[in-house]
């Protein structure tokens, strides 16, 4: 295998997983990394994800075959002018940024289209950070790729070969185009967690009901409400036109929800649920976005010593791997539920089955 060299500007959530998936498949690579945290460096030397690590951008940089940008959107066009004169002919250079107009913008003012394929894997976590970040985070995830105007076909096609490599999904979109979907089907719906947990936070009584009483529910949606706030701030200034017009239209279709609701307008009302709810179960099952599609079920137990226990059992003895398993204490159900998580959807279908014909009433997610 012919030894290549790779360089991470930032090393955080994704370029921290981007890292080591890279050592998983290619443990001969030479990479290396810079970070402003120096016990991020440190650790990914101590485990084995980069070689080298540095203390600023410079020559150690020279010769790289890929070198990925994953620091914060602001920054990364700044670490741009310092790259520029490490980067040779034959070096492709990256980001992961899920806004990509700015950073398009300053390659070509810098003269380095010929370099530069923005690329954008679509996963993540709510946790940020090197310490969350793991080489199975793009697996099976669409990663956008986002060609700039003068690069050639043979780098684009060499980059998404190894993108696959990685086993992430490739798709190439222009850039434009990519910050206008995923300012519809990412950033609004970080706006709409955060916005929505704010709302509940500033309406809360005084003995925090509403914190205390939140179902899994609203959990569930507002998971990513926990995401990085410097990430998202950053996201929203440079997306800032997409966001707003999308922002504005979907304002629009909540006064409309607020106005069938004032008139009391049955159908209105269940043509909205009904639409929605078809739309949501005509996506594909398994998720290659940053919000990952969990496999579980709900089923009613009695509260008693060792039903957890006998519910585990029956699982067990058929070789049904169970990933998280909990009560829900908060709960829209009547009786006790109990919520249990698997890996994948074949063994979330056996174990409603199995529960079923143990006389277990069971609700899919």
């Amino acid at each position: 295998m012919l030894t290549k060299k790779i360089g991470f500007i930032g090393l955080g959530l994704v370029g921290g997983s981007i890292a080591k998936a890279i050592r998983q498949y290619y443990p001969d690579y030479e990479v290396l990394a810079f970070d402003k945290n120096k016990e991020t460096l440190a650790l990914a030397v101590q485990e084995g994800t980069i070689r080298t690590f540095c203390s600023s951008i410079d020559k150690n940089f020279e010769g790289c075959s890929y070198i990925f940008l994953c620091a914060p959107i602001t920054y990364n066009t700044a670490y741009l002018r310092q790259l520029k004169d490490f980067i040779n002919t034959d070096c492709i250079l990256t980001d992961v940024g899920s806004v990509k107009t700015s950073i398009h913008k300053e390659i070509t003012r810098l003269g380095l289209e010929e370099n530069f394929i923005g690329g954008h894997p679509m996963a993540g976590s709510e946790k940020s950070g090197y310490s969350n970040s793991k080489s199975i985070l793009i697996e099976n995830a669409y990663y956008i790729l986002t060609p700039s105007a003068k690069v050639s076909s043979k780098k684009v096609d060499e980059y998404r070969t190894f993108v696959e490599s990685l086993k992430a999904l490739p798709i190439i979109l222009d850039y434009k185009e990519h910050d206008y979907i995923t300012g519809t089907i990412s950033h609004l719906p970080h706006i709409i967690a955060s916005s929505l947990v704010n709302f509940v936070h500033e309406t809360d009584t005084e003995e925090e009901l509403m914190k205390n009483l939140a179902a899994g529910g609203f959990k569930d949606i507002t998971r990513i409400a926990s995401s990085s706030p410097i990430m998202w701030q950053q996201i929203c200034l440079k997306n800032k036109e997409n966001i707003s017009n999308i922002l504005r239209e979907y304002i629009e279709t909540l006064k409309r929800a607020l106005a069938s609701i004032d008139k009391s307008s049955e159908e209105e009302l269940f043509t909205f649920f009904e639409t929605s709810k078809d739309y949501r179960d005509s996506m594909p099952n398994s998720s290659a976005g940053p919000i990952k599609k969990s496999f579980a079920l709900y089923c009613d137990i009695i509260d008693e010593t060792g039903g957890i226990a006998t519910i585990a059992t029956i699982l067990a003895s058929n070789n049904i791997s169970i990933k998280n398993i909990g009560i829900v204490h908060n709960r829209e159900f009547e009786e006790g539920v109990l919520r249990i998580e698997f890996y994948d959807e074949l063994s979330s279908g056996k174990a409603a089955e199995l529960l079923q014909k143990y006389r277990y009433i069971v609700y899919k997610v």
